[in-house]
């Protein structure tokens, strides 16, 4: 769907991007990343042709992004740009006739957005009446309503509720399975894991990680193992589990008062090997393998740049 070749972008002396290229699959989740400062907004200005990139090409669907490409991309900015003293309605069907929409069809696609969304009694309330949640939800549905093939957000779960979150984590999963494009940007790394099927980390301008997210997981694979087990016979389980592996007692919820571990495994030894020598001594109530989070591979990637350079 989109692909960034070669793409640099400069403010005087400052490099906002250095040779940036990557590409985003049709149908996808694709997660931008990167610390404040890293090169994100720029690049996603590129994107939305509010700047033009100084070196390199941006293809949307196999031609170089122009004009032509501003109706089918759908943008909902971290800072929100909703004009406070307009009426709801009258600014929703404003932005959407900017992107294109008949009157007719505009209207009709609103109301049943905001029937879905559980907010027909605020069509004629100004936006400096609702609270900041519910201001994002009118702009969230005015990014969306001309069904753009290509949707970018940028911090979409910024002031909501654990409830209203979900809604619009849900709509954006619906919105992939209806064919679309999703570039999503956020500092919630919880939100990547759930959301994303692939991303990219940017930092200090350059690329240093691309890929798909369950193969980054298990690069970055710990080998480290939570374990539960109910037995009369701790002592005897941990010296012999000492003899094979690394391990240390562990705080991890379960629902059983059980000894509880942290195993350490080498590359070359298997989970299955250790299960079958702990059952000899209790009964196992909890073995799961530590998954590297989204946020640990983010802290690996960006340590490994700045021992590198």
């Amino acid at each position: 769907m989109l692909q960034i070749n070669n793409v640099s972008k400069f403010y005087g002396d400052y490099i906002a991007l250095d040779d940036i290229s990557f590409s985003i699959p049709k149908g996808a989740v694709f997660g931008l990343l990167g610390p404040n400062g890293a090169g994100k907004t720029s690049l996603i200005r590129i994107l939305n042709q509010i700047v033009l990139a100084d070196k390199g090409k941006v293809l949307l669907d196999g031609e170089e992004l122009n004009e032509s490409h501003i109706s089918q991309i759908g943008y909902l900015p971290e800072e929100r740009g909703l004009y406070k003293s307009m009426k709801v309605g009258e600014q929703a069907m404003y932005l959407a006739r900017l992107k294109g929409m008949s009157k007719e069809d505009a209207k009709e696609k609103l109301l049943v957005w905001f029937e879905k969304f559980g907010i027909t009694d605020w069509w004629d309330k100004k936006i400096q009446e609702l609270s900041k949640g519910m201001a994002q939800k009118v702009q969230f549905i005015v990014t969306v309503l001309h069904e753009p093939k290509l949707l970018i957000f940028d911090e979409p779960f910024s002031g909501f509720d654990p409830v209203n979150a979900e809604l619009i984590a849900n709509e954006i999963l619906e919105l992939k399975e209806k064919g679309a494009t999703i570039i999503f940007s956020t500092h919630r790394m919880e939100s990547v894991e759930k959301m994303c099927d692939y991303i990219v980390l940017i930092h200090k301008s350059k690329k240093i990680l691309e890929g798909n997210l369950v193969e980054l997981q298990k690069k970055y694979r710990t080998y480290l193992f939570e374990i539960g087990i109910k037995t009369e016979y701790g002592d005897k389980l941990k010296k012999e589990l000492s003899l094979d592996y690394q391990i240390k007692d562990a705080n991890f919820q379960t629902l059983h008062n059980d000894v509880r571990l942290m195993v350490q495994l080498k590359e070359a030894q298997s989970s299955e090997a250790l299960l079958e020598k702990i059952k000899t001594l209790g009964s196992v109530t909890h073995f799961l393998e530590q998954i590297p989070t989204m946020n640990s591979i983010f802290m690996n990637a960006v340590s490994n740049q700045f021992v590198n350079n």
